[in-house]
């Protein structure tokens, strides 16, 4: 046994009263030693009253104070020049050792002299059967692995004694050794030091050694070893402790060749191991591995510190330390061991899709697509309301999605529409013909509505019937189905979508998998419905606020990653509307500006808005039954209404309330919507298409109708739960015959094509080279003239811009174009095709009036006509179907590029976004871990308001 110990006992309070109380009872548990220590030096890193009182009275030999942030390593090396002893034993203030743990310690040190240090078992301060360390190892890269932490102690690991290394608490070291190997690395930061002190002794020819009898109880919040994980913010220091320590260790370890090649892997593997982290669901890990990898490699000083070290005391080759390291295998062993622990969770039942209606249901949607919308089968590319062909390439479909130039305008630069990338993701899904694409999703339609219906009723009941009702509802809903027949792609694709939110969203608290698909979910609904944005924040702060009133804030940083892709794909545009002072302008509907058939803001159409009708033709029964009273039409949706109402009167009254609050949200944006005019085509104003909103309003109605079939009906009445959902469902579909037969009745908008809105001479040109500029100019009713340009072979889909469509004050661009157009049709101008070449412009197209009966438009065209004729520098291509088109003779200069700096915006703008979409995808990747863990909790949302779901 060592003649002398000396203890070296390190407090740091950080200002926490629990320092003092861990303090006293390790001071009394080293008095009650049974073989005492012979000298005690204590070191106070910080200002504490009561922690200096309980230090000058612990009979120390001497108390060292120094400043708050001296770390443990260097709170030693303070204290090392006090050494007078044989061995010194490391503590901090909060390890206590049990009574006869020195003695156990020192004596396995007297009985082995090859022994450099020897460690105890740490277990837990509140409850001594858990053990908190005993032995660690390391990988090949370098990564420390705990070979019994937080495990119970039943004497399992008594027999261990021979391993690499150990925690740094409680550990007795030879006072040679100790001199010999200089002390704890202070550059580790409080991570593996005892491992890396370990690693060192074995280099130096000395093992280590564990005294499991020897227990010291540790509470996790000293100045020595890693924070006990309580929290979020103690596990995010934790791993970057961790990890600043495996590289810097991976430096000072590796041979002198290969340390420059490993410095310049830092950055590349913390990109990677973010990719990882994010994959595995532990974003919170993301930050610690950039943070780790930055540090090291600023820090090089302190790697060759930490190699001059470990050369001045080197005696053994590495080769002594391979084979206690752990290997690849019992590293995956150990996981595999771990998943059968959650194996043995509880499994939830099969999803049931063919057992309980859903394939069937989609099977029907099908058939009933095709009966309905057969002639589309044949249409190449889909025309009529607010549709425009896609660009002819995948190409230019995504750059019509970046910032930069606009495919429309004289010279309109900056953020392109979020649809437009919704729009670039659909055209890609067909990269030959981009634009048979949107015929395609018109004929799946109906069968995917029915399949994400069926989805989102998963979250409401486990009953196959009300699966069924929920799916057939959603896919019959009235403002759906007149998108279909209007043409309304950005209504159809938020009715596609907002089952799939509903079925991710409503879920997204309790795993990152969920959030990152909703986050992602999100962002296209928005996109294709900006008018949803408030609804959805109400949504999303009453989350939060739940979330941290009943969860304990539990999934808060889940359900705040939610809005995150929304607000980065959102930020360009927001600026630039923001800078221009069209701020109402965000909430204008993206794509082809179309004043097509919507109720007014009256109260007329306010009552249509509730009955889910968002047309004045009440969903096209006053045309299939023309002079036939209609008035009893919007009673049709009564029965998803009253049962909607019932919800809140159920024992799961808690999802009832809250799917009526999504309801009444929905109901409030359509009916705000009709009254914002905020899109200008032509002379016309547009307000925004309430059909959105409805069919948000629409998916809380039909879920809160589930909910109180599901549970508001008496034992004696269940059998009756079938008959109302039929019931339901039949008044529904009879509000759906119109739109369903309205393409064979040939009262549809729906049109074949045109694959270009321009003439076929244009298109021809501009299909492969998007710089071909056209005037287009229309003769209004008054007698005025519209005037735009378009760029490439085609106005598109996806080129659309609110940027043009929404601008209430004209620019300069704009004033110079209205000049050209008004001195194309004059003659007394003789330099407008000259300004049209200079700025790329090589064709003038005349299209017809929209109202051809108009005076003022008949007599504007004929002199229009007249005076292009007449023009020099314009050769007449002839009469088209599109217009009157001439094509500019002379040399037609390139389009003007963009200035520098917009292509450095597009730069950024575009990583930015990119980053926030892959991350989202990472998140949303699925894992077998998170498979797991979805076994273990109900499918359905909210069961019971005591179930806290």
């Amino acid at each position: 046994m060592p003649a002398r110990v000396h203890a070296l006992l390190v407090v740091r309070p950080d200002g926490r009263p629990s320092a003092a109380f861990h303090l006293r009872r390790t001071l009394a548990a080293l008095n009650e030693q049974r073989r005492p220590v012979d000298a005690l030096t204590i070191v106070i890193c910080g200002e504490d009253a009561a922690v200096r009182e309980l230090a000058a009275s612990s009979g120390a030999e001497s108390v060292i104070t120094a400043s708050a942030g001296t770390s443990f390593a260097a709170a030693t090396a303070l204290g090392t020049h006090r050494l007078d002893g044989d061995a010194v034993w490391l503590l901090a203030q909060d390890t206590a050792p049990e009574p006869d743990a020195l003695p156990r310690l020192a004596g396995a040190l007297e009985l082995a002299p090859s022994v450099a240090f020897v460690a105890p078992k740490l277990v837990r301060w509140e409850d001594r059967s858990e053990i908190v360390s005993l032995g660690v190892s390391m990988t090949a890269t370098g990564r420390s692995v705990g070979l019994a932490d937080d495990e119970l102690d039943q004497g399992q690991h008594d027999v261990t004694h021979d391993v690499l290394g150990s925690d740094v608490r409680g550990v007795l070291v030879r006072s040679d050794a100790w001199r010999a190997l200089e002390g704890v690395d202070p550059a580790l930061g409080g991570a593996d030091e005892g491992l890396d002190l370990a690693v060192r002794a074995r280099l130096a020819g000395s093992r280590i050694s564990l005294v499991p009898t020897a227990l010291v109880a540790v509470a996790g919040d000293g100045v020595a070893g890693l924070p006990a994980p309580r929290n979020g913010r103690a596990r995010r220091r934790g791993a970057r402790a961790v990890r600043t320590a495996q590289l810097h260790r991976r430096l000072a370890y590796a041979p002198a060749p290969a340390v420059f090649l490993h410095w310049l892997s830092l950055l590349p593997l913390a990109l990677w191991l973010s990719a990882v982290f994010l994959v595995r669901k532990q974003p919170g890990l993301v930050w610690p591995q950039w943070a780790a990898a930055v540090v090291v490699a600023l820090r090089v000083p302190a790697i060759a510190r930490s190699r001059g070290r470990i050369r001045r005391s080197r005696r053994a080759s590495w080769a002594q330390i391979a084979p206690l390291r752990f290997t690849g295998h019992q590293l995956r062993q150990r996981l595999d061991e771990d998943r059968g622990v959650v194996d043995s969770a509880p499994v939830r039942g099969e999803l049931g899709f063919f057992t309980k209606g859903g394939a069937w249901l989609v099977l029907a949607a099908l058939v009933v697509s095709v009966a309905s919308f057969a002639s589309l089968l044949a249409w190449p590319v889909l025309g009529g309301g607010a549709l425009q062909p896609l660009r002819a390439t995948v190409a230019q479909l995504w750059a019509d999605a970046a910032f930069g130039l606009r495919p429309l305008g004289w010279e309109t630069i900056g953020a392109a529409d979020p649809f437009s990338a919704v729009i670039a993701v659909i055209g890609s899904l067909s990269p030959f013909e981009p634009s048979h694409a949107i015929v395609v999703l018109w004929i799946l339609a109906l069968p995917l509505a029915a399949l994400g219906g069926w989805f989102a009723a998963v979250r409401v009941t486990d009953r196959g019937s009300l699966r069924v009702m929920v799916g057939a509802l959603w896919t019959l809903a009235p403002m759906f189905l007149v998108a279909l027949v209007d043409g309304r792609p950005t209504a159809v694709l938020v009715h596609l979508l907002l089952p799939w939110l509903f079925y991710a969203g409503s879920i997204a608290h309790r795993t990152w998998v969920a959030s990152g698909v909703a986050s992602l979910l999100l962002a296209a609904v928005v996109a294709c419905a900006p008018s949803l944005a408030p609804a959805f924040a109400v949504v999303w702060t009453g989350a939060i606020i739940l979330s941290v009133v009943m969860r304990g804030g539990n999934g808060v940083a889940r359900l705040i990653w939610l809005v995150i892709p929304t607000v980065v794909l959102f930020a360009p545009l927001i600026i630039d509307q923001v800078r221009t002072g069209d701020v109402f302008g965000l909430f204008a509907d993206p794509g082809v500006p179309w004043a097509g058939p919507q109720v007014a803001a009256d109260p007329t159409g306010r009552g249509l808005l509730a009955a889910g009708i968002p047309t004045p033709d009440m969903a096209g029964w006053q045309e299939f039954l023309p002079g036939v009273a209609t008035w009893w039409v919007p009673l049709l949706s009564a029965p998803v209404a009253v049962l909607a109402l019932f919800a809140p009167l159920t024992q799961r009254w808690a999802a009832g309330v809250t799917l009526l609050v999504i309801s009444a949200l929905g109901f409030g944006t359509a009916f705000v919507a009709v009254g914002i005019v905020v899109v200008f085509d032509q002379a016309l104003t547009i307000a925004v298409w309430p059909g959105s909103g409805l069919s948000l309003a629409w998916i809380g109605a039909v879920g809160a109708a589930a909910v109180a079939l599901d549970a508001g009906l008496a034992p004696r009445l269940s059998s009756a739960r079938g008959s109302i959902a039929i019931a339901a469902a039949l008044a529904i579909v009879v509000l759906a015959v119109p739109s369903l037969t309205a393409l064979a009745r040939e009262a549809s908008l729906l049109t074949n094509g045109p694959e270009s809105t321009l003439p076929a001479y244009v298109a021809a040109e501009g299909r492969d080279d998007p710089d071909v500029g056209t005037i287009l100019l229309t003769p209004q009713s008054d007698g005025g003239l519209s005037a735009e340009v378009v760029w490439g072979g085609s106005e598109t889909l996806g080129g659309q811009t609110t940027l043009l469509s929404t601008r209430a004050v004209p620019t300069a661009a704009d004033r110079e174009l209205a000049d050209i157009a008004v001195d194309l049709v004059t003659s007394t101008a003789d330099d407008a095709v000259d300004r049209l070449a200079a700025h790329g412009v090589g064709f003038v197209l005349l299209a017809p009036p929209a109202d051809p009966d108009a005076s003022g438009a008949r007599e504007l065209q004929l002199s229009a006509t007249t005076a292009l004729d007449q023009r020099n520098g314009l050769d007449p291509v002839g009469d088209t179907s599109k217009g009157v088109l001439w094509r500019v003779s002379d040399e037609v200069a390139p389009r003007a590029a963009a200035p520098a700096w917009v292509a450095q915006i597009a730069v950024v703008v575009g990583a930015a976004q990119l980053l926030v979409v892959v991350i989202a995808l990472l998140l949303a990747l699925p894992t077998a871990a998170s498979r797991r863990g979805a076994r273990r909790t109900s499918r359905i949302v909210g069961p019971y308001w005591q179930e806290g779901t």
